[in-house]
């Protein structure tokens, strides 16, 4: 299996056909802990090899050394693949560990045209807003993004974190290729109005975090206990103390499908995602991220598993029971705003 590819969807009603999961390049330079430049290398790309094509950034990770270390693979391989960056988390020079949220003009345009110097490419192919500044209108945000589409800056427009009338709103300014959320086993908000808006309009929905960063895999139960001090994910709710715990307990249930398939509980939570597509009507690619080769093959095995009815059931009600926010502070998300 692991020597043949996977299939393709569309990106929003007239992009490019990418591979039905992509690739989340955040890990490779920040935020879980030890990197490992070698290995990640040699996961991009054996992941183009399976026939992942969508490669996911932003000017935000490691305040820009991840687009710079991707910069040779894309180049390597231009005419193959499809580059997904974002701008909007701006770092005040006064004090690095913080982001402030910008949707503005001036910003819009320094943030392009710094990751195209970054990256080394003449256009983005999928450029998302990473976040909503609800001090601009997106009308005004995305029609700044349209003259970068027009100026060939920018092939195809996205937004990440919106809700369904943000998104609407954004659609009859320009077309919205897709929209990134988190969508796992985990977190299921998404779900009453930002799908079934996406649906409606022709947008492709990317799930970011499928895997609710790694959790859903078993491959930590506590971040306080087994991760780095550098891993940010000892900074999110779910991860820790007593929410970790209980959540740690609804993986039962993945465990006793991923028997049945003689898979992992990693891949029947990607599975459960990428089947989201059939269940929703609507192209859906998820990003899940790793820094390994074997990873991206079994990650990208998941995309021929296919869930029963029965099975579907059985983790329906996981995230009706999950303890705690997927963030410390939801105001970096659409929460609050649906």
């Amino acid at each position: 299996m692991t020597d043949s590819t996977i299939q393709t969807a569309r990106l929003g009603e007239s992009g490019p056909q990418v591979g039905v999961q992509g690739l989340g390049c955040m890990g490779m330079s920040f935020a879980y802990g030890p990197v490992d430049a070698k290995a990640s290398r040699a996961t991009l790309e054996r992941a183009l090899e399976l026939g992942v094509t969508l490669y996911d950034t932003a000017d935000a990770y490691g305040k820009g050394e991840n687009e710079k270390f991707l910069s040779p693979f894309f180049k390597a391989h231009r005419d193959e693949l499809v580059i997904a960056t974002k701008f909007a988390l701006s770092i005040p020079p006064d004090d690095p560990t913080r982001r402030v949220i910008r949707n503005d003009a001036p910003y819009i345009r320094q943030a392009v045209e710094a990751s195209l110097k970054r990256l080394d490419v003449d256009v983005i192919d999928l450029y998302y807003m990473h976040r909503r500044d609800v001090n601009v209108p997106i009308e005004e945000t995305v029609a700044t993004m349209a003259e970068l589409v027009r100026e060939g800056k920018v092939k195809q427009l996205g937004l990440s974190e919106v809700t369904a009338d943000e998104l609407r709103a954004a659609r009859a300014v320009h077309p919205i290729a897709a929209v990134q959320s988190e969508w796992s086993l985990f977190s299921r908000d998404i779900e009453a109005n930002v799908v079934p808006a996406a649906r409606e309009l022709g947008v492709t929905l990317v799930p970011y975090s499928p895997l609710g960063r790694g959790f859903l895999t078993g491959s930590f139960t506590n971040a306080d206990k087994e991760l780095t001090s550098d891993d940010f994910r000892r900074q999110q709710p779910r991860f820790t103390g007593d929410n970790a715990a209980a959540n740690a307990a609804l993986l039962e249930p993945v465990r006793a499908v991923a028997a049945a398939h003689d898979a992992s509980p990693g891949q029947i939570a990607l599975a459960w995602v990428q089947q989201q597509a059939a269940v929703h009507g609507l192209p859906v690619v998820p990003i899940p991220g790793t820094r390994k080769p074997s990873r991206v093959e079994e990650n990208v095995a998941a995309t021929r598993i296919v869930l029963t009815d029965d099975e579907l059931a059985l983790l329906e009600p996981i995230a009706g029971k999950v303890a705690g926010e997927r963030y410390a502070d939801m105001t970096f998300t659409s929460a609050g705003r649906e």
